[in-house]
């Protein structure tokens, strides 16, 4: 499947979206929901690939993998908290959404404390205080 097929996939299941949403919405909103969990799971076995290179380049620049496992992990709740978050938007409620991106953003805050931390000690090291 190419971006094509991809793209395909989408505008049909958007046209039958269109056509179901006012006698079946919930039906309408499973297409959705479906079509999305499809092309998320056809996407991932790319994103698997992209995983091993970044983290052989990681490797190969002798930073340290936790450091990697971090921003990889960062990256993986950014997609998902907006998928997510798209999906509850998509079927009428705002508030949850914004709440699922909020607490993505915190999840994302908590992760990154590791890296700031030896950021700060780095610098601190570099530059002693007296």
């Amino acid at each position: 499947m190419d971006v094509f097929q991809v793209v395909s996939i989408g505008i049909i299941a958007a046209i039958l979206y269109l056509l179901i949403k006012d006698k079946q919405p919930s039906i309408a909103f499973l297409i959705v929901v479906l079509t999305v969990l499809y092309l998320f799971i056809y996407v991932m076995q790319f994103v698997y690939e992209i995983l091993q290179l970044i983290t052989y380049l990681g490797e190969r620049a002798n930073i340290n993998g936790i450091y990697i496992k971090t921003i990889l992990q960062i990256i993986g709740i950014s997609y998902l908290t907006e998928i997510g978050a798209n999906i509850v938007k998509d079927a009428g409620l705002e508030s949850i959404a914004i709440k699922i991106e909020m607490i993505g953003k915190l999840f994302i805050l908590i992760l990154a404390i590791p890296i700031f931390k030896s950021l700060v000690e780095t610098i601190i090291n570099i530059f002693p205080i007296v």
